[in-house]
């Protein structure tokens, strides 16, 4: 097989109208050292995965495959390291007398062909598969081939493996937590996928105290004690990713359930344009958090990406003329220039005491992780109302509910009024996965609600299912958000003491775009669906 033969994939996109010239030389200027043209131009945004996909298959008549149902031949994986068919992206999948078939990612990956050739003797026929699919499988396959309770000492002990698998197939499902479920005979390991989650696999139930042991090692836990739940953290590397975990157990009846959060550090937002904010409420987002001083809050439940905005934002600001000092319980991502506090109750350093502590630091920027109670809603108001910016988040179920919410915990309305710049309330919903998106003619009841909201619309975006997606139809998730800047009037209706309803009013008739506007707009570009939406948001604010 001759290199000289094939054209360039850029070449290739390019003749099936895929791309333009200007945006491979976008995606090769932006594009990670080690990453391959195609991957860029689809995290960029250029083309979907599924595009590249049937570009290849066209041009270079080549089959693509669907790993998630294929019948392959799982012996086949004892003849290449996992090691290699996860840093090349390759799976045999199966064997026609000396023809081995081939799953790859990049089928014009010449080195990767030639090494499987010179090293298995066969003569390699390449099928076209996805990339997640790819890794999906690989782990699924080579995990379950390696699933022993026999085992030696090291690093090569049953524990240490299986959790490294377990952090390996986390990272390829874009998992945001592991759940380890004992239950009397065995153990269910399920993932967090999309808000969503998914067993993956059972394990024997004898595995269990040493791989609660091998976590709660690396996470600095008591191995010792098993009767009471406990938190840590843990820093490592995963498939080339940093990721930082944040670990708890709890005992349960069968032992402990351990529940592992991922963090991936590639995922953090750098700039608030990360966000998905909609352009004016971006525009006023950008000069709300630009002032000198103040008090922002973002609210939302647990899980609605409240510490990602928190992140993006202060990232934005983070420069060598500001001093940016944070109080979190946890630190979730730790940022380069920032100075990090970890809350630690057991010996005292609560937030309260953690941002008068801060204040003697000679801040410009803070970040108090929550305001949980008087003390701490107090100082964050008398470090806003002394010349510093102060971010923070506060459970609430609009952005509007964050004002009664400060009073009711005993702040003086004064104090709320002078020093409360904006509130942004955040939800996450799951979007149209771009492989199978699918337009069609809206229903009576989404035509209904959008003209309950003074919109109309014909035509909305769904996905029908696909290897992808997992045939779920969604594939990520993005954020829905409602920002109210405090302005005059709305200071002058907390004064004098006005009801929600009369806040909520003005703030209305200012045009502001509440949480279920932000979701409608989002279904109309066709990111997502209705049904996303009004999980989250209600369609009568």
């Amino acid at each position: 097989m001759q290199q000289s033969k094939r054209k360039k994939l850029g070449d290739l996109l390019k003749e099936e109208g895929l791309v333009t010239e200007i945006q491979i030389v976008e995606a090769l200027s932006q594009k990670k050292s080690n990453q391959k043209l195609g991957d860029a131009l689809v995290n960029q945004g250029y083309i979907t995965e599924k595009q590249l996909l049937e570009g290849l298959e066209i041009q270079l008549k080549l089959e693509s495959v669907s790993l998630y149902q294929y019948p392959i031949d799982k012996t086949l994986i004892e003849i290449i390291s996992k090691d290699f068919a996860r840093s090349n992206l390759v799976l045999p999948i199966q064997r026609e007398n000396t023809r081995l078939i081939v799953a790859m990612n990049d089928p014009l990956d010449f080195y990767a062909i030639e090494d499987l050739e010179l090293s298995t003797g066969y003569t390699v026929q390449p099928v076209i598969a996805a990339k997640d699919d790819l890794l999906q499988t690989i782990n699924r396959l080579y995990d379950s081939n390696n699933l022993d309770i026999e085992g030696t000492e090291g690093e090569d002990a049953p524990a240490v493996r299986i959790f490294d698998q377990l952090l390996e197939t986390g990272v390829a499902m874009h998992a945001s937590d592991i759940h380890l479920d004992q239950k009397e005979k065995s153990v269910t390991v399920r993932y967090r996928v999309d808000g969503v989650l998914r067993t993956d696999r059972t394990l024997p139930k004898g595995l269990m105290n040493a791989l609660v042991a091998r976590i709660k090692i690396m996470a600095g836990l008591n191995i010792t004690e098993t009767r009471l739940p406990q938190d840590g953290r843990i820093s490592t590397e995963v498939m080339e990713k940093r990721v930082n975990l944040r670990v708890s157990t709890l005992p349960t009846v069968f032992g402990e359930k351990v529940v592992i959060r991922i963090l991936d550090m590639s995922n953090i937002f750098e700039k608030i344009d990360d966000i998905g904010l909609q352009e004016d409420t971006l525009a006023d987002y950008e000069q709300l958090i630009r002032q000198p001083s103040g008090l922002i809050l973002l609210t939302g439940p647990t899980g609605s990406g409240k510490s990602s905005t928190l992140y993006g934002s202060i990232n934005e600001l983070n420069c060598p003329e500001s001093n940016i000092v944070t109080v979190e319980d946890p630190v979730e991502y730790q940022l380069e220039g920032i100075n990090q506090v970890q809350v630690n109750t057991a010996i005292g350093l609560t937030f309260a005491a953690g941002l008068r502590s801060i204040l003697r630091q000679d801040p410009n920027i803070i970040m108090v992780g929550e305001i949980r109670d008087k003390e701490t809603a107090e100082i964050s108001i008398r470090s806003a109302l002394t010349g510093h910016l102060v971010f923070s988040t506060l459970h609430t179920n609009s952005a509007i509910e964050a004002i009664p919410r400060l009073f009711d915990m005993g702040i003086e309305p004064y104090l709320v009024v002078s020093a409360l710049s904006g509130v942004m309330a955040q939800r996450l919903v799951k979007t149209v996965c771009k492989d199978c998106a699918v337009k069609r003619k809206a229903s009576p009841i989404e035509q209904d609600i959008f003209k309950r909201r003074n919109q109309s619309i014909e035509e909305v975006t769904s996905g029908t299912g696909c290897d992808r997606c997992r045939h779920t139809g969604y594939r990520g998730r993005m954020a829905i958000h409602e920002l109210i800047i405090v302005d005059d009037q709305i200071k002058a209706l907390m004064m004098n003491q006005a009801t929600m309803q009369e806040i909520k009013q003005h703030v209305s008739s200012r045009g502001i775009r509440f949480l279920i506007d932000d979701g409608l707009e989002k279904i109309r570009q066709g990111k997502t669906t209705l049904e996303e939406v009004l999980r989250v948001a209600s369609a009568d604010n």
